[in-house]
């Protein structure tokens, strides 16, 4: 285990600038173009307000639950909601996706670890207990937590709530859809949208 660390810490020296990609994140696309600031809040009761800490046991060093996510309605009429959950500190060229929600109904207003569970015998649909479906991640899992690079230093990780004023066309995407795809559907269709940040470092002791 010491040497696994030793090797991705040393890593993680060697990317030490390989940071930041704030400005690439889901909701500074060209979609948000009449939307440059939040719309609404969004908060996590299991975490607390938007900057804070998150515990291990929301991150892959624990239980890897999925933190509780709640927001307020906006003022405009909503079809339904997508969410995205980014590391833009992740040491690539674009932020590291980390969930992608979407065809969550129009009166949900949070998200809980029960409701991203797969509804048993709709594997292939990718229907979760929340009613809503789920894209494709890094992992190729349905979420994936924080787990920064050892010694990389706090990893911001947001977690992006979108409303739509129409409903996705998901006939025309894959299965599972990417984030690109997602990015190109709600063109034109942006309500408004929020986000929790949510920060976590892994530190070799």
């Amino acid at each position: 285990m010491a040497i696994l660390n030793y090797v991705e810490a040393s890593v993680s020296w060697l990317l030490a600038s390989q940071k930041g990609r704030h400005a690439k994140l889901f909701t500074k696309g060209l979609a948000f173009a009449a939307f440059p600031e939040q719309t609404f809040v969004v908060d996590s009761p299991d975490c607390g307000p938007s900057g804070s800490y998150v515990e291990p046991k929301y991150t892959q060093v624990g239980e890897d639950q999925f933190p509780e996510l709640t927001w307020s309605a906006p003022l405009v009429s909503v079809k339904e909601y997508i969410v995205v959950i980014e590391d833009p500190d992740a040491p690539l060229p674009k932020p590291a996706t980390h969930a992608l929600f979407y065809s969550i109904p129009a009166q949900t207003n949070r998200i809980t670890a029960n409701d991203i569970k797969p509804v048993p015998g709709n594997e292939k649909e990718r229907k979760l207990h929340g009613g809503f479906k789920y894209g494709k991640n890094v992992r190729g899992t349905i979420y994936s937590g924080p787990r920064p690079l050892l010694n990389h230093g706090p990893h911001d990780y947001y977690y992006q709530v979108v409303a739509l004023k129409e409903a996705l066309d998901t006939a025309k995407m894959s299965a599972p859809p990417t984030k690109s795809e997602l990015a190109a559907a709600i063109s034109g269709k942006v309500a408004g949208w929020g986000a929790w940040i949510g920060k976590f470092e892994r530190k070799w002791e």
